[in-house]
């Protein structure tokens, strides 16, 4: 398995942290694979959880004091990457640590640009009870970036791409929709998406708000003005 750094951003995810560690490190090798959180100075002692398992695992915790905000936290996170292989994935256990090893495979095919676990393509499934208003907001919230890209899933929080690609300088996203920014500002076209079930966060509340879809909306505005 090709060394590789997985990044996830927190916040209050402190009882999320440890199945979430042992989920990915029965998926790829701990000698090889490390695991960066990077938290935005959660009040629950997310830190502190993300210390106790670096006592037995490759886990490594940088905490942002001031700053917010899912995507600033995994450019943060990509700018201190050992690795140059970053996979990205939220800490809240809806994305399947399973599911690493195929996305780096896929990346071993040096015209791959992107992997994403996807919700959206035949094989994937969403394995939770979303009332109507959020599939229409998920719905809505894909139509209108889809002139932006052909990707399914632009809005997946759960990607792989290589470091050394990004010009991490270039990105200037508003509020968590990250790997829609790295495609288009980076003009991705090779982007492959892997099936994945989806399922509802372990633990904890969720993060999406009326505020972070109006800062979809600025972030989405941003990117038509190129």
């Amino acid at each position: 398995m090709p060394a590789a750094t997985i990044i996830v951003p927190t916040y209050n995810e402190r009882d999320n942290l440890g199945p979430l560690a042992s989920r990915i490190f029965a998926s790829v090798d701990p000698a090889t694979c490390s695991l960066l959180v990077v938290d935005d100075d959660s009040p629950d002692g997310t830190a502190a959880r993300a210390e106790e398992l670096a006592a037995d695992l490759p886990v490594r915790c940088l905490v942002r004091r001031g700053a917010r905000g899912l995507a600033t936290a995994v450019i943060h996170g990509l700018r201190e990457a050992e690795a140059d292989l970053c996979v990205v994935m939220d800490a809240d256990l809806s994305h399947p640590p399973e599911a690493i090893p195929g996305l780096l495979e896929a990346m071993s095919d040096p015209a791959v640009d992107m992997a994403i676990g996807s919700r959206f393509v035949p094989g994937a499934r969403v394995d939770l009870h979303w009332p109507l208003h959020r599939r229409l907001n998920s719905l809505f919230g894909r139509l209108l970036a889809r002139p932006l890209t052909p990707v399914r899933d632009m809005m997946s929080g759960f990607f792989c791409v290589r470091r050394r690609q990004l010009d991490l300088d270039r990105l200037d996203p508003v509020g968590y929709k990250i790997a829609l920014e790295i495609i288009v500002r980076h003009r991705f076209e090779n982007v492959v998406e892997l099936p994945i079930t989806f399922a509802d966060r372990a633990a904890g509340q969720t993060k999406l708000t009326v505020g972070e879809q109006l800062r979809y909306l600025r972030h989405l505005w941003r990117l038509y003005r190129g």
